[in-house]
């Protein structure tokens, strides 16, 4: 049984010192192929890196919302020269981001260091970057939180990639489904959303057509709940625990049972549906 992540960051520097491990992880549990996202222009080396000794990881780069307030001014350029160096190459992560404006502490660990951008101004990095993906047909990674609305809006009125794009560990309304479906969406279930206080996303997967379902980790963020995890959480030099990507396999069979199906009929139509947005 094949299996895929279509979204973490293996680039991460939480994840180096584990990295063999975690690569012999991937290829004992049967993962294919992992999407690596970049999402800082600091970050876009690491994953040409990884994506050039390691056949596993498929590159993508993208400036994340929540770097957007820090960008440089050579960064498009930047990015179209990661892009041109590999044909494999896509663009994420990119998207919206309300929850930091209007919902994250002030001393959120996440920020420190970084100004946090506007809505309008993130929306302005979010569609040129689609702009690109769709004038090169390329699969994009998007992130989404509380600005589902906006970024609905937004991609109904621009050009987007004719293979489609991803919504990341998507956890808007069951009722939007069917039109960001139309639109040319991919949907990708995260195995944090295992969290028993998550438990309207059941819901959410059910509404997803079969053809538009994937699967991700984030790893090293959004962890299963402990008494999920087949594989141990990483030690991080902080002190905290990172995921390990190889719990990829817990969440294939945790999606298989949300959806009440086989999970070899899952990996299969998942298979399908990775090689049909990502693959070249």
């Amino acid at each position: 049984m094949n299996l895929y992540d279509a979204h973490n960051h293996l680039n991460d520097s939480v994840l180096a010192p584990h990295l063999d491990r975690i690569l012999a992880d991937l290829a004992a549990t049967g993962v294919r192929r992992v999407v690596a996202n970049g999402s800082c222009e600091a970050d876009w080396h690491d994953v040409a890196s990884l994506a050039a000794t390691h056949s596993v990881v498929l590159p993508s780069y993208g400036l994340h919302p929540w770097d957007v307030g820090n960008r440089t001014p050579d960064w498009q350029k930047s990015l179209l020269a990661r892009l041109d160096a590999d044909p494999r190459a896509g663009v994420g992560e990119i998207g919206l981001d309300r929850w930091m404006l209007d919902r994250a502490k002030p001393d959120d660990p996440h920020f420190i260091g970084l100004r946090r951008a506007p809505i309008e101004e993130q929306l302005e990095a979010f569609l040129w970057q689609l702009s690109i993906a769709a004038e090169r047909n390329l699969p994009a990674s998007i992130h989404c939180l509380d600005a589902f609305g906006p970024l609905f809006d937004s991609l109904r009125t621009v050009k987007r990639p004719a293979r489609g794009f991803l919504l990341h560990a998507y956890n808007g309304p069951a009722e939007m489904v069917a039109g960001f479906a139309k639109l040319g969406a991919y949907f990708s279930f995260n195995g944090g959303f295992l969290d028993p206080r998550k438990q309207r996303l059941r819901a959410v997967y059910a509404a997803i057509p079969a053809d538009r379902l994937l699967v991700e980790t984030d790893a090293p963020a959004m962890r299963l709940p402990a008494d999920r995890e087949q594989f141990p959480p990483l030690p991080a030099t902080d002190g905290t625990l990172a995921n390990h990507p190889a719990n990829l396999a817990t969440t294939y069979a945790a999606l298989a049972d949300w959806r009440d199906m086989e999970l070899s009929t899952l990996a299969t139509q998942v298979e399908k549906n990775f090689l049909r947005l990502f693959a070249r």
